[in-house]
């Protein structure tokens, strides 16, 4: 029997959701419960435009950033819009903004690079339904194995789709994908009077207890194999006790302000936000303690506890909560499984996860969510709901192979990869200390938590990214890869 229905709004974001649970009682979501509750949601979904980049001349750097960053506003009004009930008209009027802004770019790589065309035929946008009790792409967590997560290779690798759209077939879908905008708009309205603002679905959390050990090792274990370099470098950068937060995101969209359209926690480099160069970051103070100007950077975790602060970022890009300092940050480079690990450049760009894996598929998911007291069973695509006196846990392994010759790319992941099971690089790749981020929270009991998002993205933890880039010193970087090299254990 249906007992009890829900509409979950985003903030301004315009998300269209109806939940409705079965059988009496809580609605707590754990394995042991008995019940299952399950959401009938509506999304937008676009091809990811800034994963398809491959070469960005750096004349038209600044035209493409704010392009990926119109992109995403489109996407946030398309939503308004779609609450508003406009929905018959939100979809066409998305692609011919889209095919606007997308046109813009590929005339301003052209002019120093190759046309990349086939980015033109990326416009269209569709609605998608969600099913809230089932996982990212009906990927389960809960039910993987997460065997090889730290010793370096994606474990989404071979596994796991991309899911985005499908291209050149946005005519045929135009009509069918109206409708279910316009529906969906209809029933985000109807139930949003009973909704709690600002959300995830309830089905996005899992009691930790009931789930399986699935990892084969803790977060900082040294790799394995008789040519592993067992060493490990930890630089302490503090947990921004002093608050340094924006919303831009200076790999993705330099020089554009509040290009993440969600809140960053930074640690590290104390000047970093949208308009840092490599200069002024190689000039700025460090919240670490060994002189590492390094930046390190991740979407805000907030309690649900209804504040809206109407900034960028926040709740004008449907982020609403308190933001809560984490507990912890360890911060540590370990070596490779198959042998030596040579020094990083300075300036390289990493960013491990994917900000749109919801709408995208989960081929470059990479956050894990555990709790304290519990790390050899990570999660995926579900928050861990942990018991009394444990704390939350995100980890980010970020990629530990580099192709030797450059600190970014067009896409920002092609320069950078997952050794295999057996920690060897791809051809002309060549291993780099690995970093590897823990993030320990203390956070209320219950459904109380969310993970900052682009809107479409409903705040899934699947959706968990971390970014960094590499300002040390050379003199820091050479001792931290002789200590790895050596199998000694250095700050």
């Amino acid at each position: 029997m249906l007992v009890g229905a829900a509409a979950l709004l985003l903030g301004g974001g315009g998300l269209a959701v109806v939940a409705t649970t079965a059988l009496a009682g809580s609605n707590t979501p754990t394995a042991s419960a008995g019940h299952r509750h399950t959401v009938m949601a509506t999304t937008i979904s676009c091809p990811d435009v800034g994963e398809r980049l491959r070469q960005v001349p750096h004349s038209a750097q600044l035209q493409v950033s704010k392009g990926l960053a119109t992109l995403d506003r489109q996407v946030h009004d398309a939503y308004h819009k779609m609450m508003g009930g406009s929905g018959n008209t939100v979809l066409v009027t998305l692609k011919r903004q889209r095919s606007h802004t997308i046109t813009s770019m590929v005339t301003a790589i052209a002019k120093d690079a190759k046309r990349p065309g086939y980015l033109l035929k990326m416009s269209g946008c569709t609605t998608k339904p969600v099913d809230e009790g089932a996982g990212a792409g009906g990927f389960d967590s809960t039910k993987s194995t997460a065997q090889g997560w730290y010793q370096g290779q994606n474990p989404q690798q071979g596994q796991q789709q991309s899911q985005q759209p499908p291209q050149g077939q946005d005519q045929q879908q135009g009509g069918q994908d109206q409708q279910q905008g316009q529906n969906g708009g209809q029933q985000g309205q109807n139930g949003g009077q009973q909704g709690q603002p600002g959300g995830p679905s309830p089905d996005d959390f899992v009691d930790i207890s009931t789930v399986q050990p699935n990892a084969d090792a803790p977060p900082f274990a040294a790799p394995k194999g008789g040519n592993a370099t067992t060493g490990t470098f930890t630089t302490e950068c503090g947990r921004n006790e002093e608050g340094h937060f924006n919303s831009d995101n200076v790999i993705v969209t330099p020089g554009v302000s509040n290009g993440a359209h969600h809140t960053h926690d930074y640690v590290g480099n104390k000047s970093t936000d949208g308009n840092s160069t490599d200069d002024s970051l190689a000039a700025s103070d460090t919240t670490c303690n060994n002189g590492d100007q390094s930046t390190y950077y991740w979407p805000v975790l907030r309690k649900l506890d209804g504040n809206a602060e109407q900034k960028p970022g926040a709740a004008q890009d449907a982020n609403v909560g308190s933001v809560l300092t984490p507990a912890t940050v360890t911060l540590t480079y370990r070596g490779s499984q198959s042998g030596q690990v040579t020094a990083m450049p300075r300036f390289l760009r990493i960013i491990t996860g994917d900000a749109k894996a919801f709408t995208n598929g989960t081929k470059n998911a990479n956050a894990s969510w555990s709790c304290t007291g519990f790390e050899d069973r990570q999660l995926k695509d579900k928050y861990p709901l942990c018991p009394s006196g444990s704390q939350v846990v995100r980890t980010f392994a970020f990629q530990n192979c580099w192709d030797g010759r450059s600190i970014d790319s067009g896409n920002h992941r092609d320069h950078v990869t997952f050794s295999d099971q057996n920690g060897n690089c791809p051809n002309n790749f060549r291993a780099i200390p690995q970093l590897v981020e823990r993030i320990t929270y203390d956070v209320p009991q219950g459904n109380s938590f969310a993970v900052d998002s682009f809107p479409e993205q409903l705040h899934k933890p699947v959706t968990d990214h971390g970014d960094f880039i590499n300002v040390m010193p050379d003199d820091l970087m050479s001792k931290a890869v002789d200590c790895i090299n050596r199998g000694q254990q250095c700050t």
